[in-house]
């Protein structure tokens, strides 16, 4: 796990871009919850962090696609392919993350 930030750098539903090793990663605060998914659009390629959290939960800009912050399943189109979900640990006022295998995704 690599230290990505600080948990007080996070606002509650305010996506945070980091980068984290070399993968770029969005991080969403919800209450005590932290997750952790690739930066990345599976539809456009474009920053999820540059959206906004919602009920269903990060939503991209420009086209809407929304995906789940657990399992980063698609939830609206038009994508139709999930994002890397990450695991995220806190310890104390510091947030790790492992960009090596995506929890979501089943492994080779």
């Amino acid at each position: 796990m690599i230290r990505a930030c600080a948990l007080s750098d996070l606002d509650d539903k305010k996506p945070l871009a980091v980068e984290v090793g070399d993968v770029a990663v969005v991080l969403v605060r919800e209450g005590d919850e932290v997750h952790a998914l690739r930066d990345e659009c599976s539809h456009a390629s474009l920053s999820l962090s540059e959206g906004e959290v919602t009920r269903k939960g990060i939503e991209c800009w420009l086209h809407g696609s929304c995906f789940d912050l657990r399992t980063g399943q698609p939830s609206s189109p038009p994508a139709s392919e999930p994002v890397d979900v990450y695991a995220v640990r806190v310890d104390g006022d510091d947030v790790y993350v492992d960009p090596t295998t995506a929890v979501n995704q089943p492994r080779p």
